[in-house]
């Protein structure tokens, strides 16, 4: 990370608007990312995100603390086990907004800095407290009197909302070590939010939505597992739904009440669905240990708690129908749909869309050779067991399940030929099967026109073997 030298701060520029003086590397001794710089308003901090292990995308985001004034750097959320998003200075130089992500939200933290009363710029963390709802990108106006932000939910997409950054005095206010962090800080949390947009309301009043659900269980190793279930428009208690089980990708993503264009619950739900949805082990939201846990064991713990967690919702609701469910996925979740083909037969029928088929094939042939090198530790000419038990298709003979394929021909992150690999062993052993080929989408199906087909496409297969 490279920024100016200047002492006094980064309103200093030339006259073309340049930052004055050479730039100098703050984050040379950090061999991971280093990302997302931002000036404290008093100029003298740099926060900024970090992550500790080269190679690994999903190593957790850290939020560091750099003092321009004696050129040391501090670890703000060492104690704080979930990955900083966004991030926003509040103009008294000492407190820092942020979202994060956490068991399917996405709230509002703040730091705030012991205050630098004797000069020896020792500068430590209070632990965060939640201020506000879902949210997610969040900002400061450049007064630092009000925060920006996004907030969405699984009911609506996103819209931007704005809360007060403190009450009277709150900017000018002491740190008092005799009174316990929420205490010395209680009258600085936010104003009940405004907000500010409503571009969505006309259209989502003519829809019907469901709230998100949300369940735990003990899930693989004996950890606590959460799920979600979405049920379908005029539910009835009384009567027997068939399922969508859905399966996230990443695999280092989440389930949660959030909005989506592209893998959407509600639209899942609308014809008449219970929907389904499970944060195994690799999710983000739970602890890096628990994200960390998916590292070298793709169709191991994760399995587990997929079927474990739908094994709870079958007991826990008696209106879901376990004779007619469907799993279906995307990106890890086409490959835990492969998985699934070769390991059980309790769906009657599967989606797998832009999954993993041939763990090495795959390794050939996708643009982030990082990402499989430290899920499957190793190359496959080096750890090649790995890749072989992991590997969906060394299970073919096991397939039964109706299943329908999804790939895009410009997909780099898992090449089109793993879709079309999946979809001739699944013609060549004789299970009925579909394939649906997009040559102008990626790893997402980005285009309305395409995403109406995906839908429809999707729905019809569902319906054709649950209803």
């Amino acid at each position: 990370m490279w920024m100016d030298g200047i002492a006094s701060g980064p309103t200093a520029r030339d006259g073309g608007g340049g930052l004055v003086g050479p730039a100098k590397n703050i984050t040379a001794d950090n061999p991971a990312s280093d990302s997302s710089p931002l000036y404290s308003p008093d100029g003298r901090y740099i926060a900024y995100r970090a992550q500790q292990r080269p190679g690994y995308e999903s190593d957790r985001f850290r939020l560091m603390l750099y003092d321009r004034k004696t050129g040391e750097k501090k670890n703000l959320s060492e104690q704080f086990d979930r990955w900083i998003g966004t991030f926003a200075w509040l103009s008294d130089s000492r407190t820092i907004m942020l979202s994060t992500e956490s068991e399917g939200d996405s709230p509002l933290y703040y730091y705030t800095l012991q205050s630098d009363q004797e000069g020896g710029g020792t500068y430590s963390p209070w632990p965060p407290e939640t201020v506000a709802g879902f949210d997610d990108d969040v900002t400061s106006t450049p007064d630092a009197k009000w925060l920006i932000f996004s907030r969405m939910s699984i009911a609506s997409p996103t819209e931007i909302y704005k809360a007060a950054t403190g009450m009277p005095g709150c900017v000018d206010r002491q740190y008092d070590s005799s009174k316990p962090p929420y205490k010395a800080t209680r009258d600085c949390l936010l104003h009940p939010a405004e907000r500010l947009t409503h571009l969505n309301d006309a259209i989502l009043s003519q829809a019907a939505m469901s709230p998100l659900e949300s369940f735990w269980f003990p899930g693989a190793n004996g950890d606590k597992v959460q799920g979600f279930l979405v049920k379908p428009p005029n539910f009835d208690a009384g009567k027997k739904y068939p399922v969508k089980f859905l399966i996230h990708g990443g695999p280092q993503g989440a389930w949660g009440d959030d909005w989506s264009y592209r893998w959407n619950p509600e639209l899942f739900a609308a014809n008449g669905y219970v929907v389904i949805m499970i944060n195994f082990h690799g999710s983000t939201g739970y602890g890096q240990k628990f994200i960390d846990a998916i590292n070298g064991d793709w169709g191991g713990a994760p399995f587990e708690d997929l079927m474990k967690g739908l094994d709870y919702a079958e007991k826990t609701y008696p209106f879901i129908d376990k004779n007619r469910e469907c799993a279906l996925g995307a990106s890890y979740g086409g490959y835990a749909i492969n998985w699934i083909l070769g390991h059980t037969d309790r769906f009657k029928c599967l989606v797998s869309h832009d999954g993993m088929f041939n763990a090495e094939s795959a390794w050939g042939t996708t643009e982030e050779l990082w990402f499989n090198n430290w899920e499957f530790k190793g190359t496959p000419y080096d750890n090649r067991a790995s890749y072989q038990k992991w590997s969906p298709h060394q299970y073919a003979k096991n397939f039964k399940t109706p299943t329908l394929v999804i790939h895009g021909q410009r997909d780099y992150r898992l090449d089109v030929s793993e879709g079309f690999q999946l979809f001739t062993t699944l013609q060549m052993e004789g299970v009925p099967s579909k394939m649906l080929y997009f040559p102008d989408e990626g790893h997402w199906v980005l285009k309305p026109q395409n995403s109406r087909l995906w839908y429809k496409t999707v729905n019809e297969w569902v319906d054709q073997w649950t209803k």
